[in-house]
């Protein structure tokens, strides 16, 4: 291939843009392996990747793109061969290595995960890192005591969002019958119910953020916003209860009282799924292929390479439901 489609994010004049470009291989990063990317996913850092002082990428230029699925074209490392299917999600794809926004992507063997029987390409991506990260979060919950038999009470905020919406249906298909959606708008209301959510309630339903401790509601929180939506549940979590915390799309900062933690037992419990160290992440992958598959009935928007910065500013606008993924 001489070339081929890539998006480049730049830096030009203290300024930073983006868009489609024809590169050569000489414009990706290192690696043994070679991949043709069948299909990326656009997450939430991913529209940060492409804003002035967004946080994400080290260096420009800089193809952006934290997740792919692809077949290996060439591969120096033995553990991996040509034709073979594979996901990359996280390490620093995307960051400060060339990521999944492209035709075909370079990466080290260490990041790679062979596709899991029962899970396609395509359905790869339909999870990506959103479902990846939905799929760490309800695993630190249930390690945390939330159990089928208990019936708690779960909450899951940004819950028509990409980890949110994946969480939502993934807590539905294996069991949970009392789960209650946040949403923003209006229009969100029948999305959340559609994704498997028993109970719909406003942001501006949760209460007063200077409550150190109130009315217990919730005994399970998947919280994908942090900021001040996290600061308001925090009170009202349960006793012995726990919240999981993967996002910040509702700021990084979190206002609460020691009291939550000292009167109610409650644990916060931080989900990162950049670096997850490659020995656990089969486990996932093969425990979403398999009882936690909700790929044919996820919301799913398909684009080409060209239409990404639509999407990319429908997310950052708050107008973005569900999954979008990038074919090629």
């Amino acid at each position: 291939m001489d070339q081929f489609k890539a998006i480049i994010v730049k830096e030009e004049q203290d300024q930073v843009i983006y868009g489609l470009e024809n590169v050569n291989l000489d414009s990706l990063s290192d690696g043994e392996v070679l991949i043709k990317v069948s299909y990326s996913s656009i997450n939430y850092k991913d529209m940060l990747a492409v804003q002035k002082n967004g946080g994400v990428i080290r260096n420009y230029p800089l193809i952006p793109g934290i997740d792919l699925s692809g077949t290996i074209v060439h591969s120096t490392d033995n553990r991996y061969t040509e034709g073979q299917k594979v996901i990359v999600t996280g390490f620093a794809m995307g960051m400060s290595h060339t990521g999944g926004f492209a035709e075909y992507a370079r990466v080290p063997a260490d990041w790679i995960v062979p596709l899991p029987d029962n899970l396609s390409l395509k359905d790869a991506m339909v999870f990506g890192t959103a479902g990846f990260t939905a799929a760490l979060s309800i695993m630190a919950l249930e390690e945390k005591g939330m159990d089928l038999n208990k019936d708690p009470r779960i909450l899951v905020t940004g819950s028509t969002g990409g980890v949110g919406s994946i969480a939502v249906q993934i807590l539905s298909k294996i069991g949970y019958k009392n789960i209650a959606a946040l949403v923003r708008k209006e229009n969100q209301i029948d999305v959340a119910k559609s994704l498997g959510a028993t109970d719909v309630i406003f942001a501006d339903e949760l209460g007063e953020l200077n409550k150190p401790l109130n009315k217990q509601k919730f005994d399970f929180v998947l919280d994908t916003v942090g900021g001040e939506i996290a600061s308001v549940v925090i009170p009202q979590i349960s006793y012995g209860g726990s919240m999981s915390m993967c996002g910040n799309a509702g700021g990084i900062k979190l206002t609460s009282t020691v009291l939550p933690f000292i009167l109610r037992g409650i644990n916060l419990l931080g989900i990162d799924s950049v670096n997850v160290p490659i020995k656990d992440r089969g486990y996932v992958w093969n425990k979403i292929a398999n009882e936690w598959n909700i790929a044919q009935t996820t919301l799913i928007s398909e684009i080409s390479l060209e239409e990404v910065p639509h999407t990319i500013e429908a997310i950052k606008k708050g107008q973005h439901l569900g999954r979008t993924i990038i074919k090629n």
